[in-house]
């Protein structure tokens, strides 16, 4: 239920809105969020009809979330992307668009990825080979690779969707604590 953006929501807004974000951690697998985030992103309008619009937003998610708390956030774009807006990293990084159902980012001709390296080096032989069944799987069964989505770039990195960051890094820290994350967005 707080995958919003997999949904085809029915939401009503305005042509003011230029989109609608879910952010924060529950777009983030692995996660057990008591609430949902959620951005309501307008093009230059007053703030008074932009508060309106995302609490009418809010109330319409609220229907659909079932029980869950939700916090709708009202920017427009010069706004979202002030110094003094500590969610932008978040919204603009792993944000899912309800709109489009896809990362929030796109629409600026970005795409965003975590990239993880990790080290298997004075590990004992076992360890490794249980770190190789991890990321690509054993036995006809998928590893975390295949399984979400992840790709070898080159020995000791991997990349990621955001959204599955925090499975990789507690799954591979049961085995190695030699892990540098870093989030890229590419144009």
């Amino acid at each position: 239920m707080l995958k919003l953006w997999q949904k085809k929501l029915k939401l009503k807004f305005s042509r003011d809105i230029f989109d609608i974000v879910q952010f924060g951690s529950s777009i983030l697998e692995g996660r057990s969020p008591n609430d949902l985030d959620i951005a309501v992103i307008f093009n230059k309008i007053p703030l008074k009809e932009q508060l309106n619009q995302a609490q009418n937003i809010k109330v319409q998610i609220g229907k659909e979330a079932q029980n869950i708390l939700v916090h709708a956030k009202a920017f427009d774009l010069y706004s979202l992307f002030d110094k003094s807006n500590f969610s932008k990293n978040n919204i603009f990084f792993s944000g899912k668009s309800l709109i489009s159902g896809d990362y929030f980012c796109k629409r600026f001709g970005f795409t965003s990825k975590v990239q993880i390296r990790y080290s298997l080096k004075n590990l004992k032989k076992k360890d490794k080979v249980r770190f190789n069944y991890l990321i690509n799987g054993r036995m006809g069964k998928y590893g975390l690779m295949k399984k979400y989505g992840g790709r070898l770039l080159c020995p000791g990195l991997i990349e990621v969707p955001p959204e599955f960051e925090e499975i990789f890094i507690v799954s591979m820290k049961e085995i190695t604590n030699k892990l540098e994350v870093s989030r890229v967005l590419e144009g």
